[in-house]
């Protein structure tokens, strides 16, 4: 039996939140359990002909039988022909850049992620990559940057974390395709419940799973996802980088351990709910504090005063996330104390969790960090939108009073 016995046959046109809630339809064969069985091995036996009966050898070469859900779920979610999982958000994404050839030209954004903005800065150069970095948000730099030499790769990230700057995915698609280059984007914030890259031309997604995947604040895992088949040259050039990447993988093994796949699979189930209501709360909490005496500026794409809102409300659907950043009024320690002073909203890094989150980037990022220092970065949760409220007036409040 293969592993993909172990799925009942499942309508493609059931809805991506019915494909989420119910894991495209997992059966058990053996007992009818729902839940997938967590596989603990780290090898698989063979019968006395070598031949494995689902399939498989050893978990660095093709995983878990657990994988086989999670990777199709996720396909299915974006929309997408096949899916990876990995040990990280940084695994996925730097597999990306690792497999391209020594010498290959990528365009990345100014502003994306500092971990991976990091690793370009002290791992791509030095492995021969020629790495451009643009602002996003001006799509003749973009444009001008690809056409100056050959360019393999066009990396996107939007909304950019952390200042939640928004890039026009489609017009960075046709630059990239255009210019014989392949697109990749990093939907790990929107998740495809917000945004679907492949519908705006992408070849390639990457999510860290970490985040609102998972949503739970215990796994640490990421994916990338394959773009849908189409005829000609730019589908060989996709599948060429699909088969290193899996190749990649194997050999390197970035791979994502079996009770943090069973995990990961129960958190996307709820992504659908879990992403309306904290869309909403965030969406409200960016409104309220629009207005607020102590706020110089809230950077979230829902809001209509926001540079980038014209284009996301045309490719984001439902909502536009949970990440916003508020710049304090005063000089930068005031925002600092702002998140020191908050009592509901937890101070820690990363995001996507049902819990609140509140980080000082710069503080936390260090020597190299391009982040605002009036910034702090807020990752809303499931709490009650009120008590959220009520947690910042405090501190900012006890923070401008500290600052007299």
């Amino acid at each position: 039996m293969n592993v993909r016995d172990t799925f009942t046959p499942w309508r493609q046109d059931y809805r991506p939140a019915t494909r989420a809630a119910q894991g495209d339809g997992w059966r058990s064969p053996a007992t009818g359990s729902i839940p997938p069985p967590i596989e603990l091995g780290a090898t698989f036996a063979r019968d006395e002909r070598y031949r494995s009966p689902a399939g498989l050898a050893y978990l660095r070469d093709q995983g878990t039988p657990g994988y086989e859900q999670v990777e199709q779920v996720v396909a299915g979610l974006e929309g997408g022909r096949d899916a990876m999982v990995f040990s990280s958000g940084m695994a996925a994404a730097t597999a990306v850049f690792q497999v391209l050839p020594a010498g290959a030209r990528v365009v990345v954004p100014r502003t994306m992620y500092f971990g991976l903005t990091k690793w370009l800065a002290e791992f791509g150069g030095p492995r021969g990559l020629d790495v451009v970095s643009v602002p996003m948000d001006d799509l003749d730099a973009v444009a001008a940057a690809v056409a100056a030499a050959p360019t393999a790769l066009l990396w996107a990230e939007s909304p950019a974390n952390p200042t939640w700057l928004v890039t026009d995915l489609a017009a960075c698609a046709d630059i990239a395709h255009r210019a014989g280059a392949l697109f990749a984007v990093d939907n790990t914030v929107p998740t495809p419940v917000h945004t679907r890259p492949f519908e705006l031309g992408a070849d390639l997604i990457m999510h860290s799973g970490t985040k609102y995947l998972n949503g739970h604040t215990d796994v640490v895992a990421g994916f990338l996802v394959a773009a849908p088949r189409s005829d000609g040259a730019a589908d060989e050039a996709r599948e060429a980088l699909w088969e290193r990447l899996r190749l990649h993988r194997r050999l390197t093994g970035p791979i994502l351990g079996p009770l943090e796949t069973y995990l990961l699979m129960r958190g996307i189930r709820t992504l659908f709910p879990r992403m309306r209501q904290i869309s909403a709360t965030a969406q409200a909490l960016a409104e309220h504090f629009a207005e607020h005496p102590h706020v110089s500026r809230v950077a979230y794409p829902g809001l209509p005063t926001d540079p980038g809102h014209v284009i996301a409300s045309r490719q984001m659907r439902g909502g536009f996330s949970g990440m916003l950043s508020l710049h304090v009024n005063g000089d930068w320690q005031r925002s600092l104390r702002t998140a020191e002073n908050c009592e509901l909203f937890i101070r820690a890094t990363s995001l996507g969790g049902v819990e609140s989150l509140v980080e000082h980037r710069y503080t936390f990022e260090g020597p190299g960090s391009t982040s605002p220092k009036d910034m702090i970065r807020l990752s809303i949760g499931l709490e009650d939108a009120a008590d959220l409220v009520a947690d910042l007036e405090q501190a900012l409040e006890r923070a401008a009073k500290e600052e007299r």
